[in-house]
C-alpha cells in the first residue's frame, strides 16, 4: 500500500469536469485506489464517490493505492492535482 497527501489547490475544488479527469486517469491503473477525506475513504474510480466527497479548493486530501503499480498511481494522481487538472 502506497499513500501521499495533496492539497486540491483548484479554484472550484473537484467538480464534476476535473473529477472525471481524475476517474479517467485511475482507470489507467490496476491497482486499486482510494481518495480519503476527513477519516472518509471512496473509491477513487468512482465518479459519485469521489464527489459526495466535496472537495473544495484547499482541502488536503490522501490518495491510497494498493496493487502492482500503486506508486506509478500515486505519483500520476498527485502530479493531475498539482496541476490543477489540467484546468
Amino acid at each position: 500500500m502506497y499513500m501521499q497527501e495533496v492539497t486540491v489547490n483548484n479554484e472550484v475544488g473537484l467538480h464534476a469536469r476535473p473529477a472525471t479527469f481524475f476517474i479517467q486517469k485511475a482507470n489507467e491503473f490496476k491497482s486499486g485506489i482510494w481518495i480519503e477525506k476527513d477519516e472518509r475513504r471512496v473509491n477513487a474510480k468512482s465518479l459519485l464517490g469521489v464527489l459526495s466527497l466535496g472537495i473544495v479548493q484547499g482541502t488536503a486530501i490522501n490518495l491510497i493505492a494498493d496493487g502492482s503499480d500503486e506508486k506509478e498511481a500515486v505519483s500520476a494522481l498527485a502530479e493531475l492535482v498539482s496541476t490543477n487538472f489540467a484546468e
